[in-house]
This record gives C-alpha cells, sequence and structure tokens, in this order.
C-alpha cells in the first residue's frame, strides 16, 4: 500500500483494544517523528495532547512505551492539514514533546520538521504535483510563519508524480544524501517573541543569579534565541554536545541565563517552556562564520536548529551584538553566512532591505527529507476512542 493510500483510505479506527490512526513517520532535516493528518486527530486540544503523548510514549525518559526516541531531537510531531486561509496551500501545527514530560508545547517553531511537511501533503493527496518540481505556501500556525517550500516531484513510469526522495544534496547532521527540499522563509522577525529584538537592542547586559553580569542578544527571527559568548559562561564553545550534557555546572549557569532572559524577552516565565533557545557563540575554526553550542534548551543539539540557524545567522548581521562580535566577515544585501555546529556547518542565505540593513526580508536554505514508515500509529483506547461501538469490527 502506498503511503497516499495508508493515510487516504484508512480511517481512524480500532484494532483491538487500541485505536489505529494513521500516520506517516517521517525526517525532516535531523528530525523525525510522526505526521497526522491534523483531520483525523480529536478536535479537543486536551484529548489531541493526550493522544500525542501516548503515542510518543511520554513522559518517560527512554519513552519505551511509544515512537519518540528519548531525546528531544525525535520528540516531535507534525500535524498537517490542507491550508484554510487565502495564498496558503498547507498549514501544519509542530508539537514538540520532552520524554520524561508530559506536555505537549505547540508554541514554537521547528525548521528542520518543517523540510517534511510538503513531503507529507503529497503523500497524503493534499497537494496534487503537476511539473518536475512543486511549490507550495506551507503556513506555521505556531506562530503564523508562512514559507515558500519547493521539492522534486518526477513522474513515474505510469504518469504519476511523486516526492524524490534519493538525490545528492546533503546536509550536515544526516548521514546519506538526499533530494532537496528548498525552503524560503519570508518575514519571520518576531515569530514567538513579538519584535527581531524584542528589547529594542542588539545588545542587554543581565544579572543572572551566582554568574554576574551577561551580556547577551536577545532575538527572534523564527526562534526566539539568547546570544551569549561561550568564554563568558565558562565554555570554549567547541566542546562536544556530550561535553556539554555532562558539564552539569555549565548547564546550570546557561539554564539560570535563560531563566532571566526569558523575562527580559517578554516570555515570561520559561521554566516549563521549550524557549528561549540557548545559543554560546565563539570564532570559527573550519572557515565559517561562527560557530555555535545550542541547547533546546537543556540539552545540547547534535547540529542546530533551521530557525536557530537562521536567527543566530541574523545576529551575525547587527552591529552591536554578541554574535558580530566573534563573527567572520560578513557583508553585503545578501550575505551567506555559515553557521558551524557539532556536526558540520548550516549555511543561511539572508536577503536584507537595502534601505535598513537590520531588517531581513527573507532566508533562503537546503534541507532534506525521508518517508520512513507508513502505516497506523496504535494508542491505547482509554485515550481515545472516537468510533461507535457498532464499527468495532468494521
Amino acid at each position: 500500500m502506498s503511503a497516499e493510500a495508508a493515510l487516504r483510505t484508512r480511517p481512524v479506527r480500532r484494532h483491538g483494544s487500541q485505536t489505529a490512526i494513521p500516520c506517516l513517520f517521517m525526517r525532516g532535516g535531523t528530525s523525525r517523528g510522526p505526521f497526522f493528518d491534523g483531520r483525523l486527530l480529536p478536535g479537543d486540544t486536551g484529548t489531541r495532547d493526550a493522544v500525542l503523548l501516548a503515542a510518543m510514549g511520554s513522559p518517560d525518559p527512554r519513552q519505551i512505551d511509544g515512537v519518540g526516541g528519548g531525546h528531544p531531537l525525535t520528540s516531535k510531531i507534525g500535524i498537517v492539514r490542507p491550508g484554510t486561509e487565502p495564498g496558503v496551500d498547507v498549514e501544519w501545527t509542530f508539537a514538540q514533546v520532552q520524554p520524561a514530560g508530559g506536555i505537549v508545547d505547540t508554541s514554537s517553531n521547528c525548521g528542520n520538521m518543517l523540510a517534511a511537511v510538503l513531503p507529507f501533503a503529497v503523500e497524503t493527496g493534499m497537494v496534487v504535483p503537476v511539473a518536475d518540481r512543486t511549490t507550495a505556501r506551507v503556513l506555521t500556525r505556531n506562530t503564523g510563519m508562512v514559507a515558500e517550500i519547493t521539492v522534486v516531484t518526477p513522474a513515474g513510469p505510469d504518469g504519476t508524480r511523486h516526492v524524490a526522495y534519493e538525490g545528492t544534496t546533503r546536509i550536515d547532521g544526516v548521514p546519506n544524501a538526499a533530494a532537496p527540499v528548498e525552503i524560503g522563509f519570508l518575514d519571520t522577525a518576531g515569530s514567538v517573541a513579538g519584535a527581531l529584538l524584542p528589547t529594542g537592542r542588539t545588545r542587554d547586559t543581565v544579572e543572572v543569579p551566582g554568574v554576574g553580569p551577561v551580556d547577551v542578544t536577545l532575538i527572534d527571527n523564527g526562534q526566539p534565541l539568547v546570544i551569549v559568548a561561550a568564554e563568558r559562561l565558562g565554555a570554549t564553545g567547541h566542546e562536544t554536545p556530550a561535553e556539554i550534557d555532562a558539564d552539569e555546572a555549565l548547564r546550570a549557569r546557561v539554564e539560570a541565563l535563560r531563566l532571566v532572559c526569558g523575562e527580559a524577552m517578554g516570555l515570561g516565565d520559561v521554566t516549563e517552556r521549550n524557549y528561549p533557545k540557548m545559543t554560546l557563540v565563539a570564532p570559527p575554526r573550519h572557515g565559517g562564520t561562527l560557530t555555535t553550542r545550542s541547547l533546546i534548551p537543556r540539552v545540547c543539539h547534535q547540529s542546530i536548529g533551521v530557525l536557530a540557524a537562521v536567527t543566530a545567522a541574523t545576529a551575525c548581521v547587527l552591529d552591536g551584538s554578541v554574535a558580530r562580535d566573534v563573527a567572520a566577515g560578513v557583508s553585503g544585501t545578501e550575505p551567506t553566512v555559515s553557521v558551524e555546529h557539532p556536526s558540520g556547518a548550516f549555511a543561511v542565505t539572508l536577503g536584507l532591505d537595502p534601505d535598513d540593513p537590520r531588517r531581513v526580508v527573507r532566508s533562503a536554505l537546503l534541507r532534506t527529507a525521508r518517508l520512513l514508515m507508513a502505516g497506523d500509529l496504535l494508542v491505547p483506547r482509554s485515550v481515545w476512542d472516537p468510533v461507535p461501538a457498532s464499527q468495532e469490527n468494521a
């Protein structure tokens, strides 16, 4: 059965003592997780969240009773449906679950999982390809962000077009080459914090308990970030993720800084939030623009998130920012910023407003995606049982 048939011809149904929900399991960029047709999930948010937690196996550090991977990067969910607004082809909601947590957070973005949204829409018939390349406008319901996404859709022997997953595009953090997914973000400033620079400044000095005054850049160009010089927190910025995760004192300093900066950015108490992300920066070592170590927010990312990379790259073009202090030369109205991370580098091309170089009007990048599995994801009927008893054996 094709992925399209798996979702389009099979409704939510009972499977013994469980509820079977059509699902495609997909990799988007350097993340992966289950994708659902939002029209097949419960309309009530509380029930929907209970279903998603049960599907992932949270709360449990190993997520042993679900499909989560025991790490924030593999505890992500995509909910997709056809567009309902003019000029929007597809809309989606990104859901983040923490392995040991019991909350489904739909308040932030994930540019990596975004890379799988159009492939999902094509696989499920929401978007029908008519040429070798298919472009769609995708609305992120979490934040109102719109992106133009293009995937390769060749025709098969029978003339039917499908998403191509094999190709020669490589992205750091993924072991194999694949077909490109082109993503062009439109105006993403203030996606969560309401403004590119929530405090109105490119640099702030905040007082952190147990640490003292710390210079930071508080910025949101698709992802709320706290950018801080690694050396100010007692790091080099070139540590491995394992070394950072093992350094409890460093992570405690980072978390103390995050809580203070969340308030400064107007985000309130972020203790239970997945943002702002923390980005430690240092001079580049491998020919890039700057080095980053990204915490999401308490575990070090093996690479860097798409929108975190876009936001960090944006900070590099802002005079007076902490990122600018350590960045190699960036110039021009369409600079390409190479953001080094533990797995390699992430290139982001920025389109700057010629009349206001502080305003980024577009950011473009390449990702890849792959369909990993198609079928039903099962949750206990005690969590959700939408099927009338008369259909139990249907």
